[in-house]
Parts: C-alpha cells; structure tokens; sequence
C-alpha cells in the first residue's frame, strides 16, 4: 500500500505533465509510456521514471517523430541521434515536395490552368531524376542523334544537363514545367532537328552560312543596337546594315537557316533552360531576330 501511495493515476500523471489522459492512454496503449503497474480496480499506475518518459515521448513527438521511432529509442534499439538523422532526410524530403507544391500551385494561378493542364503541370514537376534524365536523354538521342559535329560540340551535347536543382524556385519549376513538355513534343523535337541540321558547324566543311546568327551573339546585339535606333527592317539602313553583315554571303540560305530556328522557338528554349538551371542568360532575342528575318526578305527582293 506504501509503495502505491507514491505512484500515479493517469489523472495525477496529467495533470503533473499537462497533457491529456486520452493522449497518456493513447501512449500507454502503444507502448510509448507502459504503466509500472495496475490498482487492485485495474487502473493504470504511474511512477516518477513515468513522469521524465512522458517528457521525452513529448519532445520527440513535437518534433515529428513517429510512435515507431519513439518506442526504438525507449527500447534502447536506436539512439536518439541514429532517428534524427533518418528524420532529418524525411523532413528535407517533405520541404523539397512542399515547395515544388508551392512551385505547381503558384504556376496554376499565374496561367489560370484547367483541370487537366494542372494535372499535367503536377505530374512533370515531380518527376523523379531519374525520369528527368530519361526524358532529355531521349530528346538528345532523337534530335542530336545522327548529327555529323564536331567531338567537343558532341561532348557538350553528351552532358546536356536540364534538371531541377533540390531546392527549386517557383520560376524554376514553372520553366521546367515547359520546358519537359516540349522535351516530349514530337512536333517540337522535328523543328530543333531540322534547325540545328541547317545550323551546326561540321567537321572539315565550310560553316553554314546562318550559323553565326545562332552561335555567335554579336550579329544580335548590331540587331538590337539598330532596333533601338528606330531602324526599320524595310529602311535603306536595315539594307546597309545586312551588306555589312554577311557580305556576299548567300542571302538566301541564311534567312532559311534564320526562320528554321525562329519557328523552333530555339531562343525561347534557350532561356527556358537558363532559367531552369538558375543561370542569368542573356535576354530572348527573337524580335530582333524576326527584325532580322523581315530585313534578309526585303534585301532578297
């Protein structure tokens, strides 16, 4: 009877810890916090080793362990440290997921999608990286494939990377989001090949005529310098400026090289790849380009 004076209902428990009996009989049940033993009526009983239990049941649940990993640790089959560290990886895992959710959602609000393109837009951003990469390995195969360029440009082509980092930004997400669906567009990928066909430089032959517009920024830049002149794409000056350019290059072929990679989007994909990766590239330039375009008609005639 001495020894029962000192130990404590779950009443006397809650309130010496200031939780709830239902919590500290949910506890109980799980095995988190056994009693010591039962009243001779069958209630549970409680001791002081209890009371400092019950405080580190709590502190592990706030921190969001499971009743699972609890028990381990009171069991003395994992140390507290071995559990945080596993929790650690889940909760970085929960934040990385939550922000892309952040990422979906904010890209949902921002180009008022339906149902379906929010469907779509949810299952691209959360793609594994493994299925990433699966999917610009097949874009590089179906559009790089075949190619006959150089082995440093081939390297290049090789390490194309176009992944989300680990802790994305909405901006990122949201480019991603475009930028893997054109990765799997039929349509798109037959552009992009056809474009860089008519653009990449090949080994031991002469450049391609409008490959300088495309690897080379400063015919852009001259574009963009008279652009924000006032020059007019159908002026005497665009003319002037054109000559000056390319000389007495075949005219002809490279305005076919200029509108190939005008109507695969080459300068929009490029930013969006930029963004992805969380580079400051250079700004789109397809005005300028379409500028450009307007200016090599109006010379051919």
């Amino acid at each position: 009877m001495d020894e029962q004076a000192d130990l404590l209902t779950i009443g006397r428990l809650a309130r010496r810890t200031g939780l709830t009996a239902r919590t500290l009989r949910f506890w109980s049940d799980e095995g988190a916090v056994p009693p010591v033993s039962r009243s001779p009526s069958g209630y549970r009983l409680y001791d002081a080793t209890s009371v400092a239990r019950v405080d580190l049941v709590r502190t592990l649940r706030e921190l969001g362990l499971g009743l699972d990993d609890v028990r381990r640790v009171l069991d003395g089959r994992a140390t507290v440290a071995e559990v945080a560290d596993a929790h650690v990886a889940a909760i970085d895992a929960q934040i990385r997921a939550l922000k892309v959710s952040r990422a979906v959602l904010s890209t949902v609000s921002k180009r008022r999608s339906t149902t379906e393109e929010t469907a779509l837009m949810n299952r691209l951003a959360r793609l594994s990286a493994t299925e990433r990469l699966r999917i610009i390995d097949d874009f590089t195969a179906d559009v790089y494939g075949g190619l006959d360029i150089g082995p440093d440009l081939r390297d290049r082509v090789r390490d194309l990377r176009i992944d989300l980092p680990d802790d994305p930004s909405p901006e990122q997400v949201d480019a991603w989001i475009t930028v893997a669906g054109l990765l799997q567009d039929p349509d798109f990928r037959a552009r992009m090949r056809t474009f860089l066909e008519l653009n990449t430089p090949v080994p031991g032959r002469t450049t391609p005529p409008g490959a300088r517009i495309w690897w080379a920024r400063q015919i852009v830049d001259t574009v963009a310098r008279a652009r924000d002149n006032g020059v007019r794409p159908d002026e005497p000056a665009a003319a002037d400026l054109v000559a000056t350019m390319f000389g007495d290059a075949d005219l002809g072929a490279i305005l076919v090289s200029l509108e190939a990679g005008i109507d695969a989007g080459a300068e929009r994909y490029r930013g969006l790849v930029s963004r992805v990766r969380g580079e400051r590239g250079a700004s789109d330039a397809t005005e300028d380009l379409r500028w450009l375009a307007t200016a090599l008609r109006n010379a051919l005639t």
